[in-house]
């Protein structure tokens, strides 16, 4: 049965009144899980990540008769791929230099195009139907794009960020989530202080679930400075918020022996390995011309 690398429907198709090359986009997790423009690919067997992306895109081109461009963000490579795709499925990388000129006209017709509240909608109908594997990729997908295209205190990539560790905390990967929690209080803390609470205390219940000591030290004290700040501030008006100010205290202080320890079936199956990178402490290589993983000659499109 031939595979369809793309959903069954128009919903990821840009509008055809949209200025022309404007740039697609897609994204490949460190676990292979593949996006474009906002739909999880089902690629099915070993079919690379890189050869469903540019099938995806030629189907693209192919419906507009016109050569399109595409942002690939590869997290397991660390990089930006800058493409341009055309209807006979050949294809070739560019360098950041020769891609249209960023700018607010852009950004707002690529969105216009692709709107970041549909993608989020999609999150979270993943999320209610508790398919959140799926949903944590897409909301990583639309965080990393976000932030590429708008910068990472935009509002709109702040929100997708808050967004995916609140799907990584319901996934029980309270690491990753405190990490993301964290950026997004330590944001807030830098650019509105007034709306920081709500944020640190997203980021302290994450932080509640760990057991690694060097983990709870660490994103412990950051979080106690932050609570401090906010409190020589006046804004700790919630009763709630004092409270887990004093518990991130109150943990420190006792050290590791307050540390609630995982049961002994789980706390065995973990590696004593370091924890899982922090996604700002993976930042992208620069674009480069000729990455040949997403260069292709005519006629190797598969669709």
């Amino acid at each position: 049965m031939p595979h369809s690398p793309t959903p069954r429907d128009t919903g990821n198709l840009p509008v055809l009144s949209a200025p022309p090359l404007i740039r697609l986009d897609a994204y490949v997790a460190e676990d292979g899980s593949t996006v474009v423009n906002g739909h999880l690919l089902e690629m099915g067997g070993m079919r690379p990540a890189n050869e469903a992306i540019l099938d995806a895109i030629a189907m693209f081109a192919r419906t507009l008769g016109a050569p399109v461009a595409a942002t690939v963000i590869d997290r397991p490579a660390q990089q930006v791929a800058r493409l341009r795709v055309y209807p006979d499925g050949s294809s070739r990388t560019i360098a950041e230099e020769e891609d249209l000129p960023p700018g607010r006209e852009r950004t707002a017709a690529e969105e216009e195009a692709f709107p970041p509240l549909a993608r989020v909608e999609r999150i979270i109908q993943h999320t209610q139907r508790e398919e959140l594997h799926a949903a944590f990729v897409l909301a990583s997908a639309l965080r990393e794009h976000l932030s590429l295209r708008r910068g990472a205190e935009d509002e709109l990539s702040l929100e997708a960020r808050a967004i995916e560790a609140y799907i990584a905390y319901l996934r029980g990967d309270y690491m990753i989530s405190t990490v993301l929690a964290l950026t997004v209080a330590r944001i807030r803390c830098r650019t509105d202080l007034n709306r920081a609470a709500p944020e640190v205390a997203r980021a302290t219940a994450a932080w509640q679930r760990l057991w690694d000591e060097g983990q709870v030290a660490t994103r412990g004290q950051e979080l106690l400075r932050m609570w401090e700040r906010l409190s020589a501030e006046g804004l700790l008006q919630d009763p709630s918020h004092h409270a887990m100010a004093q518990a991130v205290r109150t943990r420190l202080e006792r050290g590791s022996r307050y540390v609630e320890s995982p049961p002994p079936a789980t706390a065995a199956a973990l590696p004593a390995a370091p924890a899982p990178a922090a996604p700002e402490d993976r930042p992208l290589k620069p674009t480069r011309r000729g990455l040949r993983r997403f260069t292709r000659r005519p006629g190797r499109s598969a669709g």
